[in-house]
C-alpha cells in the first residue's frame, strides 16, 4: 500500500535552492577587497606608529605620520562604507570589519596626539 501523505514518484533529492540565496558566492568575492584594505591600514598604521621624529624641526617626519594616517583612515573607512551596504552586511560579520576599525582608531588617535 502506499503512504496517503507522500506523493507517488521519486522523491527529491535536494529542495530548490532559493533564487536569492548567494552567501557563498558573495563571500568569496568580497572576501578580496576587504583584505586588501586590511593591509593598507595595517601597514600605514604601522608606519605611522613607528615614525618618531627627530626634533620639533623634524617637518617631514610629522608629514609622514600625517600621511600614513589619512591613508589608514581612508583605507578604513573605505572598508566600512563598503560594510554597510545591507547586501554586503548580510555575509560579511563582524570579524571582517573589526580590525580595520580598530585600525582606524588607532591611527585617529595616533594623529591627535601627534600635534
Amino acid at each position: 500500500m502506499t503512504d496517503p501523505a507522500r506523493p507517488a514518484g521519486p522523491a527529491p533529492l535536494d529542495p530548490p535552492a532559493r533564487p536569492d540565496d548567494d552567501r557563498g558566492c558573495l563571500r568569496i568575492v568580497l572576501a578580496l577587497p576587504f583584505t586588501v584594505l586590511s593591509v593598507i591600514a595595517a601597514y600605514f598604521c604601522r608606519s605611522a606608529m613607528t615614525i618618531r621624529p627627530s626634533g620639533s624641526w623634524d617637518d617631514d617626519a610629522y608629514r609622514g605620520t600625517v600621511l600614513s594616517c589619512v591613508v589608514t583612515l581612508a583605507a578604513a573607512g573605505s572598508a566600512v562604507a563598503l560594510w554597510l551596504l545591507p547586501s554586503v552586511r548580510r555575509v560579511m560579520g563582524w570579524a571582517w570589519i573589526a580590525p580595520v576599525t580598530v585600525l582606524g582608531v588607532a591611527a585617529a588617535v595616533r594623529w591627535g596626539i601627534s600635534g
